[in-house]
């Protein structure tokens, strides 16, 4: 014991070290999950007494079923986040499902860097992971009921309710080769994020799949904002085969897309047909309505809701885990190619 009979408080960190497992590891020891290797649990256990580890609070309340009532959102802060239709489409869907389920939110955008205090929180939800991956870790090794939205976190042990963005790229890819189009362009989102690989992945397969060459030079590596689908759309134009259609990974990118096409005296969809990917409404009421991948952002924020605050109440235990089917939703920006 230091002075006052303060001594440094053991993290669950220290215990994964001193074992030389993961901190998942120790987690799933705390929470008796049988699936542990006997040898390594042992390790575990012997780091847990050598340490007198206790897991925090937030657990111990949770056991004695006195926990916090409001529901932590957590979201990788990013440019333009308030304009961002997915993130505000998110947190109407979960301040829905809080209000409906008499539960209070609170709302954190985080660098992914600083550990979140989630003793103010009965339990969280992710949105997605990004650069934030030991903040979900942590909340799983301290029992705290988790889930994480668009993206599936199979590898860790944590609920979540994804969309199939895979089959996503692939429903837009299918529908522009199944109107004619061979030189088909796209404006990927940050592929640091599960959606934008996997969009991509989706998309490039099924051009592959069906024989469609896709070319580097209509590849344009953007992050969901309106400025890169700008600088995008600028560099596809001015190439000396520019692509007949173009898939943007959102639909503010596809939007941005038909106005620089506007601007350029290039008709949608006669000149160029262009899919976005959301179907977040401003895509009906610009002068060209937009064809677009829709994915179910408001259900799945209510989803969230409803299934972390059944486990905070013990009403149901063990991991929730489901993906969701996007669909094509066919307006007026895509056509044959008049090349």
């Amino acid at each position: 014991m230091g002075m006052n009979g303060i001594t440094k408080r053991i993290s669950i960190t220290d215990v994964a070290r001193r074992a030389d497992v993961s901190i998942t590891t120790v987690s799933r020891v705390l929470n008796k999950v049988p699936t542990v290797n006997k040898e390594i649990a042992a390790r575990v256990e012997d780091a847990i007494t050598f340490y007198k580890f206790k897991p925090n609070a937030t657990a111990q309340r949770l056991a004695r079923g006195t926990l916090s009532t409001a529901i932590g959102f957590v979201i990788p802060g990013f440019p333009g986040i308030f304009h961002s239709f997915y993130a505000v489409e998110l947190m109407r869907g979960i301040g829905h499902g809080c209000e409906t389920m008499r539960l209070d939110l609170v709302f954190h955008i985080t660098d992914g860097l600083n550990p979140l205090r989630s003793s103010y929180a009965g339990g969280l939800i992710f949105a997605d992971i990004i650069e934030n991956r030991s903040q979900v870790e942590d909340a799983i090794a301290d029992g705290t009921p988790a889930l994480v939205l668009n993206h599936a976190a199979g590898d860790l042990d944590v609920s979540y309710i994804a969309v199939d963005n895979v089959k996503g790229g692939a429903i837009a890819a299918e529908y522009l080769i199944s109107l004619g189009h061979k030189r088909i362009a796209t404006v990927t989102g940050n592929m640091q994020t599960q959606a934008g690989r996997e969009r991509f992945e989706g998309f490039q397969k099924t051009l592959m799949n069906a024989g469609v060459s896709f070319e580097t030079e209509y590849f344009y590596k953007g992050d969901y904002s309106r400025r890169c689908a700008r600088l995008a759309a600028e560099r596809f134009f001015a190439l000396d085969n520019p692509p007949t259609a173009v898939f943007a990974a959102s639909d503010d990118m596809a939007l941005e897309i038909i106005s620089v096409a506007m601007e350029s005296g290039i008709k949608v969809p006669e000149d160029i047909s262009i899919i976005g990917f959301d179907d977040n409404p401003a895509g009906l009421f610009g002068p060209i309505a937009l064809t677009t991948v829709k994915q179910p952002l408001f259900a799945m924020g209510e989803e969230a809701v409803k299934v972390v605050g059944d486990i905070m109440q013990g009403k149901t235990q063990g991991l929730f885990r489901k993906v969701l089917s996007p669909e094509l939703i066919v307006r007026e920006s895509c056509a044959p190619p008049s090349s």
